[in-house]
């Protein structure tokens, strides 16, 4: 046999294909309930169309280029990215509009912003002078256009200009170089997005808003515009909406879900469901109390706890390492049997997308289609 032949022979065949039914999905596998996805999607665009704020979601969550194109297709503005490189495939796939809502520093990561910058409408964050030079630098060497929003520091302790007034000189800055553009505000406070108790995820939501009215008081001073406003999460969007300090939101895990979003309180009106899920197989029962499925670590991310059982599961998972995931439940025969399907609810969306290749997304009984997670691994 040929070393081609041989390679051909052992080529590994995709997790799933369209029109396959669940049961012969290779496990483990990332799973998107398309139904349950769609429903999340409307219920968003609906909160945001509903107090006149712009759909900004953020693709970190997801990566993969065939969930934004839906996004936008429902009404989304355009998407946000985390990091430059993770921008490409999106403007690859027709994605024209997007903010890196980081800061970027770095002659090749520069060098390829004005590039993304050639092919669609791009804006990216600053707050430090320095970066706004190396921005100008930038765009005097390579060309394009760029949009620019002065990151102010609302409570997350992390990036951020600290004062109002330190807001309006960096974007005097911008306004003074050739090339970029000063569009407006970035406030963002992650810190929230998780706290359980509604009325305290309300009470720092309306904090944060108060340190951006702060910020929008010293530019309407200093006879500067501020056209956009961005921000938010899923587990703030509600608030954020309502209290007229955000001009959009940057939602990002509201299409799926997770076990972190599962554990916080939201309001009567408001439902997102849980579309996003690992299927596995069982394949040891060592106990009749303990069985193990094929999920681990390198297909779920775990720093925010172990994945979850799905609603009304009689089993809960009470371990992961490497490659496996311990099930236990109180009593015999309330576990999956071996060789049987199980699925888990990823604690946290985000890391857990950037572990697999593809997700299948499947309707009903049936897989719809399997789409590339193509910004896996692309974090420069």
């Amino acid at each position: 046999m040929t070393a081609l032949n041989q390679a051909a022979s052992l080529s590994i065949p995709p997790a799933a294909r369209a029109g396959d039914p669940l049961d012969v999905i290779d496990t483990p596998s990332l799973i998107l309930d398309l139904d349950v996805f769609e429903e999340n999607l409307r219920t968003m665009q609906v909160l945001t169309e509903r107090h006149g704020v712009v759909l900004r979601p953020h693709a970190k969550a997801h990566k993969c280029p065939d969930v934004a194109l839906r996004q936008i297709a429902l009404g989304a503005v355009g998407i946000c990215c985390q990091k430059v490189t993770e921008a490409v495939p999106f403007v690859l796939a027709g994605v024209r509009d997007i903010h890196i809502s980081n800061e970027v520093m770095g002659v090749a990561k520069l060098e390829l912003l004005t590039r993304l910058a050639k092919q669609a409408a791009v804006t990216v964050c600053v707050d430090h002078a320095r970066a706004v030079d190396a921005l100008g630098g930038a765009v005097r060497t390579y060309g394009g256009q760029i949009g620019v929003l002065v990151e102010i520091d609302i409570g997350q302790r992390r990036c951020g200009v600290q004062t109002p007034a330190d807001a309006v000189a960096l974007a005097r800055r911008v306004q003074s170089m050739p090339g970029l553009e000063f569009v407006g505000l970035q406030a963002y406070q992650g810190g929230l997005q998780h706290k359980r108790s509604l009325a305290l995820r309300e009470r720092a939501c309306i904090q944060a808003a108060g340190r951006v009215r702060k910020t929008l008081a010293a530019f309407a001073q200093a006879g500067i515009t501020c056209a956009r406003v961005t921000g938010g999460g899923t587990g703030s969007a509600e608030f954020d909406v309502a209290h007229g300090a955000y001009t959009e939101i940057q939602a990002g895990s509201y299409p799926f879900m997770d076990g972190q979003y599962a554990a916080i309180d939201w309001s009567n009106g408001l439902s997102f469901k849980h579309s996003l899920f690992l299927t596995g197989t069982v394949m040891s029962a060592p106990t009749p109390e303990r069985v193990v499925v094929d999920i681990g670590l390198k297909s779920t991310s775990a720093e925010c706890g172990v994945p979850t059982a799905p609603p009304g599961a009689p089993w809960r998972c009470i371990a992961i390492n490497d490659e496996h995931a311990i099930l236990q439940a109180p009593r015999a025969g309330a576990l999956p049997a071996l060789g049987a399907r199980v699925r888990l609810i990823p604690s946290h969306v985000d890391p857990t997308f950037n572990l697999h290749d593809t997700v299948v997304a499947v309707r009903g009984q049936k897989v719809e289609a399997v789409w590339p997670v193509s910004a896996r691994g692309l974090s420069r």
